[in-house]
């Protein structure tokens, strides 16, 4: 008899036939009652769940949410693949060359030019000053989240092993920067000099991006190596910035700069950082450095370095990688490619034409410094380093793999375009320097594309680094993001 009340339940209770069979011999169990200790009575049956909807089955609001929430989060992890942010910011300089040549060129001149913000706090700016100075800020918080990530706990951190790429960074900003003065001057343009730190900056995403394409089969250690390169070189880029275009300081605006990214510092490391408290903090913090006279992109890295680079509050991820995972989708789908569509769009066809800005010596001297200073300064400054000292290139890395490298690290789009601006206050050096960016990155992406998959065909040895040591992580080169879930941005 008990048995078969058992078995009886079983089919009545869809799984909870167990606790039925324990309340039949313990006297524990579901009764009239719910769950008790003693049975108060003989067991009945619990109400049969609603066939319409499963009792297992969530609410229509909450599974809407959690599939806005699904697609939101893959349109993010997309978005922030290199290779996508690359095509976007290719996409955005094509679109912005050909409407600033187009019978629409005018519209696209007005609207670069219209003055937007408050005029009472000195942000009456145009629209292409707030691409500049506002969404680039977004691009340099993630860079300065980054930044900090490797110094703490990343390729940074072991200076042994990132002696060599930090050298070569190095190298690679002070060759073409000597290239450019010295081809201005020997080619009749003195008054170009002020544009000498152009050629010096590499741009992550777009480097990133062609080593992700052409790069399949190479090591992962390469996209390490070219990390660990560029991040220090966006760190130079980023001194040059406010030490050499940075006019008449406000030391009170400043000041109070400080205090609002020391708050934001602060904020960030909460248990739960709140987006709606940290983001007003941060525009704060810009507004000042924007008001001090130091560039206001200066902030967005000030604020990245402020994030914990390791786990606190018991959680099991950095907030570095946390708000990069965040902000990135941003950076790369809205603030980069909006950016290089207002400053990459040069008009060739009114004045004197296509010939007096190609004819301009800053044009040919970026070309030849991004193409060929950088690719001399990373190669000329790692070959002394590991011939004459006891460093070596990283695991798996040999030195044909550096020719592409130094390639990949002669384009300089983003940061050598808003460096350009700084640079000249006439049209004609600033249309020349413009070109001459997007000619040499192009240059340098279609070499370093070539040459990538010259390496990639090549057999490799057991010993690429010649350390005497057999090669152990040989893993290829795949997009990050690919394999990454977004860990999330904290309470909301």
């Amino acid at each position: 008899m008990v048995a078969t009340s058992t078995a009886h339940s079983r089919q009545q209770f869809s799984g909870r036939g167990d606790s039925v069979a324990l309340s039949q011999e313990t006297g524990a169990g579901w009764s009239d009652r719910g769950w008790a200790g003693k049975p108060a009575g003989p067991c009945r049956r619990r109400p049969a769940p609603d066939r319409r909807r499963p009792a297992t089955e969530a609410p229509v609001s909450d599974t809407r949410q959690a599939s806005r929430s699904t697609r939101h989060g893959r349109f993010g992890r997309w978005v922030s693949l290199e290779t996508t942010s690359g095509a976007l910011l290719l996409g955005a300089a094509v679109t912005a060359l050909v409407v600033a040549n187009s019978p629409w060129r005018d519209h696209y001149r007005a609207l670069s030019r219209t003055v937007v913000g408050p005029a009472a706090l000195h942000l009456n700016l145009s629209v292409s000053a707030w691409a500049a100075d506002g969404l680039l800020a977004i691009f340099f918080f993630v860079v300065g989240v980054e930044l900090k990530q490797e110094i703490v706990a990343g390729s940074l951190r072991r200076v042994g092993e990132a002696a060599v790429p930090v050298l070569a960074a190095v190298g690679g900003m002070l060759v073409p920067a000597v290239l450019f003065v010295v081809l201005v001057v020997a080619l009749g343009d003195p008054s170009a000099l002020r544009g000498w730190a152009i050629p010096t900056a590499t741009d992550i995403a777009f480097a990133l991006a062609v080593l992700a394409i052409f790069g399949r089969g190479l090591p992962v250690a390469l996209r390490t190596f070219l990390l660990t390169l560029a991040v220090v070189d966006d760190l130079l880029a980023i001194i040059v910035i406010a030490v050499f275009y940075t006019g008449s300081l406000d030391w009170g605006a400043l000041a109070l700069a400080g205090a609002a990214i020391a708050v934001f510092g602060v904020a960030a490391r909460a248990a739960r950082p709140r987006w709606w408290l940290l983001l007003p903090i941060a525009v704060l913090a810009w507004g000042f450095v924007h008001a001090s006279g130091v560039h206001a992109t200066i902030a967005g890295v000030l604020l990245g370095l402020c994030v914990a680079a390791v786990p606190v509050h018991g959680e099991r991820t950095a907030r570095t990688q946390r708000f990069e995972h965040a902000v990135r989708p941003v950076s790369s789908g809205f603030a980069l490619p909006v950016f290089a569509f207002f400053a990459a769009g040069v008009t060739l066809v009114d004045g004197d034409g296509i010939g007096a800005v190609f004819a301009q010596p800053v044009l040919l001297a970026i070309v030849l410094a991004l193409v060929g200073g950088k690719l001399v300064g990373v190669l000329g400054v790692t070959a002394l380093v590991t011939r004459f000292t006891r460093l070596r290139l990283p695991d798996a890395i040999g030195v044909r793999d550096l020719l592409p490298i130094g390639f990949l690290t002669g384009i300089g789009f983003t940061v050598a375009l808003l460096i350009a601006e700084l640079s000249f206050a006439d049209s004609l050096h600033t249309d020349g320097a413009r070109i001459g960016v997007l000619t040499g990155t192009l240059l340098a992406a279609i070499l370093a594309a070539a040459t990538l998959r010259w390496d990639a065909r090549k057999a490799r040895d057991r010993d690429m680094n010649r350390d005497g040591v057999v090669d152990r992580d040989t893993r290829p080169i795949r997009d990050p993001a690919e394999e990454e879930s977004d860990p999330g941005f904290g309470g909301r």
